[in-house]
């Protein structure tokens, strides 16, 4: 495998940047919401969003007829590390996990509908998997969905309850996963499109550690005509397993663990501890080292992920890249962690002062961190199932080993 990019690659990287500094604002790009920031809403981070989508940026990946360019998935990867490196939104759920599941999937009356939309950034989703009793485990999921009519059309009656599910009190539509047949556990859920502002969809707040918004969804006899079930009846499941390959992989990018990385580095270079340069200390030393190292294998393994994902574009029937992006998620998420755990050891106890403290270690961006990064090991499947899916798919080992 080639870790170089081409030189068209580099070329469209300098004018993502180019793009990115003309367009610099603090209400649209904040380092300290972590990778928080991409689901934070606000009329100026959706109207850059829209320049972004008027480029032909939003998108790329997608087949022609839909409104994309078929590019190479590295462009895409390319476009939202540089997003998530500014602290700014990012391509996110709707381009991909909601717009790629349609192509792939959705009647022609919901690919009319939505994919239009994704590319001008006009709608926001919300991604409702997760239930009091069904976190990473998605096949647990219980919200009923019953066939019923509804004046005159043929449809579903949803009863039940979501939980952790980000960006609701913003959200226009619910990507929600349903149990349309209670007696088989992974071919008796059905994904939906819901909007969210009908009577029946209660949404309630759950502030985090991280200091963000998620929320609790209570869903009271809510009707979904038939045009809004995403692909097959009793497919959902499937279709939730391929979206959360690329979830794992676009919703915990890298270049913000490595400017983490980086101000932890400057801040070793240049402190002084009892009049001795932080720097020279060998233990310290010894802790950056093989903390620089681990972060180029976690830049490697998301690397991985892209070329595992164009393979399969362009080879129909290539398994997607499961396994590659659950070994990416476990590392980096969980290195992420360690960096924290560092960045508070080596800052001392003024890194237990609050983000943007002038006057702290690294201006208090450690203590932020080290909130925002258990939350990280959690979201998209907690490290557990990553393990899993890796000891499974990845080496063959047998379900209760």
């Amino acid at each position: 495998m080639d870790f170089n990019f081409t030189p068209e690659q580099r070329e469209f990287a300098a004018e993502v940047e180019r793009f990115l500094d003309d367009h610099d604002d603090p209400e649209v790009f904040d380092l300290t919401r972590e990778n928080m920031a991409q689901i934070v809403d606000t009329p100026k981070r959706r109207a850059f969003m829209r320049e972004v989508g008027e480029r032909g940026w939003l998108g790329m990946t997608w087949p022609k007829q839909y409104g994309g360019s078929e590019g190479e998935g590295v462009y895409e990867y390319l476009l939202n590390e540089a997003l998530a490196a500014r602290g700014g939104p990012q391509i996110g759920k709707g381009v991909g996990i909601i717009g790629k599941t349609l192509i792939a999937h959705g009647n022609d009356f919901l690919k009319q509908t939505f994919l239009p939309m994704i590319l001008r950034n006009d709608v926001e989703f919300a991604v409702g998997y997760s239930e009091p009793n069904a976190g990473s485990d998605a096949a647990s999921m219980r919200l009923k969905a019953e066939r019923t009519e509804r004046d005159g059309k043929s449809g579903w009656l949803l009863n039940g309850q979501k939980t952790w599910t980000t960006s609701a009190h913003f959200a226009e539509w619910y990507w929600l996963g349903t149990r349309t047949d209670p007696n088989d556990k992974h071919r008796g859920i059905t994904l939906m499109l819901v909007p969210l502002d009908q009577p029946g969809v209660t949404i309630r707040p759950i502030w985090t550690m991280g200091d963000e918004r998620t929320n609790e969804v209570f869903i009271e006899d809510v009707f979904v005509p038939d045009e809004y079930v995403v692909g097959e009846v009793g497919r959902g499941f499937q279709y939730i397993s391929q979206a959360l390959d690329l979830e794992r992989f676009t919703m915990f990018t890298f270049s913000p663990i490595q400017q983490r990385l980086d101000l932890l580095c400057e801040y070793v270079r240049t402190e002084e501890r009892d009049g001795e340069p932080l720097r020279n200390d060998p233990v310290i030393r010894s802790r950056i080292a093989r903390l620089v190292t681990e972060a180029e294998v976690g830049r490697v393994l998301g690397l991985r992920v892209v070329a595992a994902s164009m393979k399969a574009e362009k080879a129909p029937g290539t398994p997607p890249p499961t396994v590659e992006s659950s070994q990416y998620k476990l590392f980096a998420t969980e290195y992420s962690r360690r960096l924290a755990d560092a960045s508070m050891d080596i800052g001392g106890p003024g890194t237990q002062l609050r983000v943007k403290t002038e006057d702290a270690p690294m201006k208090g961006r450690a203590e932020s961190t080290y909130r925002y990064t258990v939350i990280d090991t959690i979201g998209g499947g907690a490290s557990e199932i990553q393990k899993n899916i890796i000891a499974r798919r990845g080496l063959g080992l047998p379900k209760n080993f």
